[in-house]
């Protein structure tokens, strides 16, 4: 879909000009490189409990050679992968890279991607708050829409999960996952990740996205294409989901013959302080874990279990090798 036949520009703000033509001419370029992605995963994937074994989302070419970025998560343990171009070719692709830092997947078309230039990658310091930008998906449901800049800041995720800097938009988007952030310039900033139901931070029901911005790509890009990954992606885990509330770490569910299951780490705990360091955010929280020199190192959590405090001591592993590891990673 091009840009100048998608009326979405003035639904972002009202009172926004539209863009002259040499913008409209570099974001459909840049749109124009945006695929759909459909993955099925491996037999035995445990990312299928909670992702599922299919799964659909978008990807932007950034290399000439058929070099695909997405969201991690879609070709998480994947078995099989295709690309699905905008003039409804079905290509084969292969795994290239899994970032667990970063939340970034890499993949590659294994068939040339004929007439798909790659995009350039822009950074968001150059954004502010309140820019218009372009998100676009593909696939069956390829769609452009212009929406806005809303905040740039730390981003804490349930899953085990932090990056210093998120980019967060509104009106949110459908079918997020994946998902192409352009800049008005028609540079890639951002690769979606999430709905979010306030993107301001403050408790202002404002609902949208998350970007995870590919400044956090540029300086691994040619490592994880080397070696499937980053060396920061090998750090502990545990295997809790958790939640902050009113200063405490809530843990919300424990994987099953997860490190924190095998210690007696319970749903409805309260994390209280790691190796005796107190915490009251996620942030500080993953911090304290991922501090420790190798993944492996026992950490102490002290915990309020039901009415109960208790220390628990925990080897966590790297994460990295409890997932299936499709051939090309």
């Amino acid at each position: 879909m091009a840009l100048v036949a998608c009326a979405n520009w003035g639904h972002a703000i009202a009172a926004s000009p539209p863009p002259p033509a040499v913008q409209i001419d570099a974001l459909n370029r840049a749109n124009a490189a945006v695929v759909g992605i459909q993955v099925v995963a491996a037999d035995g994937a445990r990312s299928a409990e909670t992702l599922g074994k299919q799964r659909t989302g978008s990807g932007v070419v950034i290399g000439a050679d058929g070099l695909i970025l997405t969201i991690g998560y879609l070709v998480l343990e994947a078995q099989t992968i295709e690309v699905v171009t905008q003039d409804n070719r079905t290509l084969p692709a292969g795994p290239v890279a899994y970032d667990l830092a970063t939340g970034f997947g890499l993949v590659r078309s294994l068939l040339p991607l004929r007439g798909i230039a790659p995009v350039p990658l822009g950074s968001h310091k150059e954004l502010n708050t309140g820019d218009m930008v372009m998100a676009a998906i593909g696939g069956a449901d390829a769609d452009v829409a212009m929406t806005q800049l809303v905040g740039k800041r730390p981003f804490s995720g349930y899953w085990e999960y932090h990056i210093d800097t998120a980019l967060f938009t509104s009106p949110p988007i459908d079918n997020h996952s994946g998902a192409a952030l352009f800049n008005q310039r028609g540079e890639l900033v951002g690769i979606g990740s999430l709905f979010v139901s306030d993107v301001t931070g403050e408790n202002a029901r404002v609902p949208g996205n998350m970007f995870v911005p590919v400044d956090l790509l540029k300086p691994i890009l040619a490592e994880m294409q080397q070696t499937g990954t980053s060396r920061q992606s090998h750090r502990p885990w545990l295997g809790v989901t958790s939640s902050e509330q009113g200063g405490r770490v809530n843990v919300v569910r424990v994987t099953r013959e997860s490190p924190a299951d095998e210690a007696g780490l319970e749903a409805g705990d309260v994390v209280l302080a790691v190796d005796d360091a107190k915490v009251a955010t996620l942030e500080e929280f993953y911090r304290r874990l991922w501090a420790r020199p190798h993944p492996d190192d026992e950490v102490r959590l002290t915990v309020l279990q039901g009415a109960n405090i208790k220390t628990l001591t925990i080897r966590p592993i790297d994460r990295m090798t409890t997932m299936i590891k499709p051939a090309g990673i």
